[in-house]
C-alpha cells in the first residue's frame, strides 16, 4: 500500500487523521464565524471567510509538524495539500450545511448559545462524517497515510 507503510487502515487512524483536521478546520471555521458575525457580514460572506481560514489554518498545521520533522518547506505544502485537501472539503461541507440548517445560528450573536452550540455540533457532525471518509483515504494509500511517514 503506497504510502501506508503496509498497514491497514484503522478507525483509530481515521480519528486521529480527522482530529488532526478538525482541529485546523476548527479554528479557521471559529475565527471566520467570529469576524463575519461581528462584522454584520452577509452569511455568504462569513462562510467564504470561514472555509478559506479554515483551509489555511488546516494546511498550516501538517505544514508545520512536517517541518518540524525536516521536511522542506516545498515538500511539506506538496505533502499538506496531498493529505488534508479531501478531508477538509468534506469538513467544511457539512460543518457549514449544519450552520445553515440550524435555524437562526447564523444571525445569532457571539455571546450568545446559539452561536457557539451550533458551531460546536457542526464541528461534531463533521468529525463523524469526515472519520470514515479518511479511513477510506488512508486504506487507498493517501490522506494522512502519505505523512504519517514523516512524523
Amino acid at each position: 500500500m503506497a504510502g501506508g507503510h503496509g498497514r491497514r487502515a484503522t478507525w483509530g487512524m481515521a480519528a486521529s487523521a480527522t482530529l488532526h483536521c478538525l482541529t485546523g478546520c476548527a479554528i479557521g471555521e471559529v475565527l471566520g464565524m467570529v469576524i463575519g458575525t461581528a462584522l454584520e457580514w452577509s452569511d455568504l460572506a462569513t462562510i467564504v471567510l470561514a472555509v478559506v481560514l479554515a483551509f489555511f489554518f488546516g494546511y498550516l498545521l501538517t505544514v508545520v509538524g512536517l517541518r518540524r520533522a525536516g521536511v522542506g518547506v516545498g515538500k511539506a505544502v506538496r505533502l499538506a495539500l496531498a493529505a488534508d485537501t479531501v478531508s477538509i472539503v468534506v469538513m467544511e461541507i457539512v460543518d457549514n450545511a449544519v450552520m445553515l440548517v440550524v435555524p437562526g445560528a447564523m444571525a445569532a450573536g457571539l455571546l450568545t448559545w446559539l452561536f457557539w452550540g451550533s458551531l460546536a455540533f457542526a464541528l461534531a457532525v463533521a468529525f463523524v462524517v469526515t472519520t470514515p471518509v479518511n479511513k477510506w483515504i488512508i486504506g487507498k494509500g493517501k490522506g494522512h497515510a502519505v505523512v504519517h511517514g514523516h512524523h
